[in-house]
């Protein structure tokens, strides 16, 4: 797969319904898809260990929704791992500060309840992809969450530079409101300057040839909060192959979480 051909290679694979979805809100995305855990493949598994709540991307547009992340949350749960794909609000349709970082956060505890029904632990591993990174880092932050480890894989993870680089168009500043405030605004859900505590690591997962969001955002990351942080960069990788189920690069993902759900 080259780098040119992973987005289409990740948007042409089929969506996979959830076992079910559960809305934690009265807006149409206020809802959790729910992956339940398989045993080799066929029929429901024992839940043991933290549910994985998976956070998808697309510079927080509401163009981009969870489905295309639904085949990873299938395939995760065909190992026999809790999944619940969260969706919320966007911007364009409802969404953008506050009101996207709200809907995460209320999506994560909905998502772990739903789970504990089942008798999953619950303890969250946080998972994002690209800005849906940006927004596991965020709330990872946030005192009283349950999250226990956040992976973040092609993370805008320095806002301030996102903004700075224009990435996609000025997303950044689509997401916060333009205009007076905006420096305080973006301060306030810049994951760099305001990282998860001590007693919750970080993995984040970046491609060297990342042509959405550089890599370079991760290392920014990294070297202002070594202490809880880990980046593995995957060279010659680029911005979706990570979450396209079959990559090489996807597998590493897999391991990863694996990794965190046994320690």
């Amino acid at each position: 797969m080259t780098v040119a051909g992973e987005e289409t290679a990740l948007l042409g694979l089929a969506p996979v319904a959830p076992d079910r979805t559960v809305a934690y809100g009265p807006h149409p995305d206020q809802i959790v898809d729910v992956y339940a855990p398989r045993a080799a493949g066929d029929g429901a598994a024992a839940v043991r260990g933290p549910v994985v709540v998976l956070l998808h991307g697309g510079f927080w547009r509401a163009a981009y929704d969870r489905r295309h992340l639904s085949p990873l949350a299938a395939e995760l749960a065909g190992q026999g791992v809790p999944v619940a794909l969260a969706e919320y609000r966007r911007v364009g349709a409802g969404g953008g500060a506050p009101q996207t970082f709200e809907d995460v956060t209320a999506a994560v505890g909905a998502a772990g309840a739903a789970l504990a029904e089942d008798g999953a632990d619950p303890a969250v591993i946080l998972a994002g992809h690209s800005a849906g990174g940006h927004l596991a880092l965020l709330a990872a932050a946030r005192p009283g969450t349950p999250v226990t480890r956040v992976v973040a894989v092609a993370p805008v993870a320095d806002l301030a530079r996102a903004h700075e680089l224009g990435l996609s168009g000025g997303a950044v500043a689509e997401l916060l409101g333009a205009g007076p405030g905006l420096p305080e605004r973006l301060a306030a859900a810049d994951p760099a300057r305001r990282p998860p505590p001590a007693g919750i690591p970080v993995t984040i997962l970046h491609g060297t040839d990342d042509p959405e969001v550089p890599v370079d955002l991760s290392r920014r990351y990294t070297a202002r909060n070594p202490g809880g942080t880990e980046l593995r960069e995957l060279p010659g990788v680029g911005h979706y192959a990570p979450v396209t189920p079959g990559s090489p690069s996807c597998h590493t993902l897999i391991r990863c979480v694996h990794g965190l759900r046994s320690t």
